[in-house]
């Protein structure tokens, strides 16, 4: 049976056929290095990712590389591929990605690591590195879950760390030389690309642990390859890879619009946030050549959304000039301009004003605790004034609905700061309805009433953080606060939603495990676990019965606060950010202090040793010096 006749057979055939507009076709014959970029999920969730986009881009614009795309198949897809003995494929040519020369997967959720080998395996090539063959492919991973490889260090060849736009073609090229200069061997490959900087190859380093579990040392297998893995950056964002054309879905994507990333980094520090820490330092595009990107994006697609893609995007030094040029042609062309990751204290009636056709009548904030105690603790620096006077802002505009982020768990939490989280609701609600009796008193009723969404998150400790050594609630603990904040609930306007608690310790397990998580993995692929991150095949039952079975103590990785001094598994790799910083906004937070933001003075967090012209560290407003 051929891939065509088992399209009838599935749903949503439009997930496996490829040919969309914007796809790259290239001629066998011209090519020298052949990439599967692999989304470990659904062809819906990964055609929204925009790092794929932009890999994808930047290897096809190499004339002798050809990158193409792959996503999970569904489990009906699964079943006629096993049941017709037909390999994984990628879209663009329809070839098995086991006869690619690189097969490169993007790991952006611990809990997408099982389908890491369901695809390996659908895709006909041997799950561990150990077992390959010389003329198998690499398999190389990439994405924020590299910054701790390790719980998948016997299933990759390579890690990619840091950002990949210049890195990757750098890998073509040398993948192209040694087989042409006929230097080529996969061991004398990866050695070679473990000295290009930024890759990383775990089977050349060896780890030995302590009798109480901890790791004792890593032992490098070469003695001119890094001790630490630094990650790379685009130093000039200005002239970073930028598609001018993209591929079209055929089927709904979770975010069907155009994507336009206006800086990496984050200035804000807050201490349980991983991505702000690892995508220091922070890099701006210039408005004008922002600008000119949407409108070519626009062109190329029909978009009728543009979003503003950052961490924080209201933190963007130029974003009155760039919603400016952006809202001189999109009001007519009739496109909308998104602002997610708003901050509540840079939020002001001007930004209001300029994203006022947006078509939702919700705006988001994220305070992620009830009280300014616990705030100062993870270093929001945002404050309930600035929380209500964004509220107040969009209110005015017409808005009636927030949704209102928050974490629990956070290290010195109390029942004080679950009240909070309550009692802020009730002061947005407030806000309400004092500004629409002003607006009686003008002629201008604000029609209907108010809601108020609580999404509160559990708090996982992450690698590069400066609560990555902190204890993670114990899944009976966080099920008692889950359930007090429910308790503590009681206006109907106040609509609550919390995040499943057994997927949260799950989800902390591989995100600080170490290699001993790679035999957990194994066998949960022999028990047929895959989309871990889609609800209706999650079990939490299953993955604690299969770490009995490999020996491997969930615990020892959530509730067991990391020692000070312990060598973290992460320690191979360095993210810029010193471990010394870490250390001190740690102590900080339990002294409740908070650190400035990198727009008001430079912490010393190391960034700035990446270099780059064009980063924050290397303005006049960082001097280098702790403060």
């Amino acid at each position: 049976m051929n891939i065509d006749q088992l399209l009838k057979s599935v749903s949503k055939p439009g997930r496996y056929t490829g040919g969309e507009w914007g796809q790259t076709i290239k001629d066998k014959q011209d090519i020298k290095c052949r990439w599967a970029f692999c989304f470990p999920d659904t062809y819906e969730i990964g055609m929204s990712n925009l790092g794929i986009r932009l890999l994808y881009g930047a290897l096809n614009a190499q004339p002798d590389v050809w990158c193409e795309r792959c996503f999970a198949p569904w489990t009906d897809m699964e079943a006629e591929m096993r049941k017709h003995n037909i390999p994984l494929w990628a879209l663009e040519s329809g070839d098995p990605i086991k006869s690619f020369d690189i097969v490169a997967f993007t790991l952006g959720y611990e809990l997408s690591y099982s389908n890491v080998l369901y695809m390996l395996d659908l895709g006909g090539i041997p799950l561990t590195t150990a077992e390959r063959a010389e003329n198998d492919p690499i398999v190389i991973g990439g994405g924020c879950c590299t910054y701790n490889p390790e719980p998948l260090a016997d299933f990759f060849d390579i890690f990619s760390i840091g950002e990949g736009e210049e890195a990757l073609p750098e890998l073509s090229r040398l993948y192209i030389e040694m087989r042409e200069n006929g230097t080529y061997t996969r061991e004398d490959f990866l050695h070679a690309a473990a000295k290009l900087g930024g890759f990383y190859v775990p089977s050349f380093y060896s780890v030995s642990y302590n009798e109480d579990g901890t790791i004792a040392a890593v032992t490098k297998k070469y003695d001119d390859i890094p001790d630490r893995i630094t990650k790379r950056i685009i130093k000039d964002f200005d002239k970073s890879y930028f598609p001018e054309k993209t591929f079209m879905p055929f089927i709904d994507t979770v975010q069907d619009r155009i994507m336009l990333e206006v800086y990496r980094g984050c200035p804000r520090g807050c201490r349980f946030c991983q991505a702000g820490m690892v995508y220091r330092p922070i890099r701006e595009k210039s408005p004008d050549v922002l600008a000119k990107q949407a409108k070519c994006l626009y062109e190329n697609t029909g978009y009728e959304e543009i979003s503003l893609s950052s961490l924080s995007i209201s933190d963007y030094t130029r974003l009155p000039e760039l919603t400016e040029s952006l809202l001189d042609w999109t009001n007519d062309a009739r496109v909308s301009l998104a602002l997610p990751s708003l901050r509540a204290d840079t939020f002001t009636k001007e930004l209001m004003d300029r994203i006022s056709s947006v078509r939702t009548s919700t705006l988001t904030f994220a305070p992620e605790a009830g009280s300014q105690r616990l705030r100062d603790v993870i270093n929001k620096n945002v404050t309930e004034e600035e929380i209500l006077n964004a509220c107040r802002v969009a209110f005015e505009a017409g808005k009636n609905q927030v949704k209102l982020y928050f974490m629990i768990g956070h290290p010195t939490e109390t029942n004080e700061d679950l009240d909070g989280i309550f009692e802020l609701s009730e002061h947005v609600i407030h806000e309400f309805y004092v500004n629409k009796r002003k607006d009686k008193q003008i002629g201008k009723p604000n029609k209907g009433g108010v809601q108020v969404t609580l999404s509160v998150a559990a708090f996982v400790p992450k690698p590069f953080t400066a609560f990555q050594w902190e204890k993670q609630d114990a899944l009976e603990v966080t099920h008692e606060k889950q359930q007090y904040l429910k308790n503590v609930i009681t206006d109907r306007k106040v609509r609550y939603n919390y995040h499943d608690a057994q997927v949260g310790r799950i989800e902390g397990v591989f995100a600080r495990g170490d290699r001993k998580l790679c035999a957990a993995l194994l066998e949960a692929h022999r028990r047929g676990i895959r989309f871990d991150a889609w609800e209706e095949f999650f079990s939490y039952d299953a993955w604690i019965d299969i770490f009995s079975a490999v020996g491997v103590d969930p615990d020892f990785y959530t509730t067991r606060g990391f020692g000070l001094d312990e060598i973290l598994p992460w320690d191979i790799i360095d993210c810029g950010v010193d471990k010394s910083f870490l250390l001190r906004e740690r102590t900080k937070a339990y002294e409740t202090k908070t650190t400035k933001n990198c727009m008001e003075a430079c912490a010393a967090c190391g960034a700035n040793k990446l270099g780059g012209e064009q980063t924050w560290c290397n303005r006049e407003l960082c001097k280098h010096k702790q403060m």
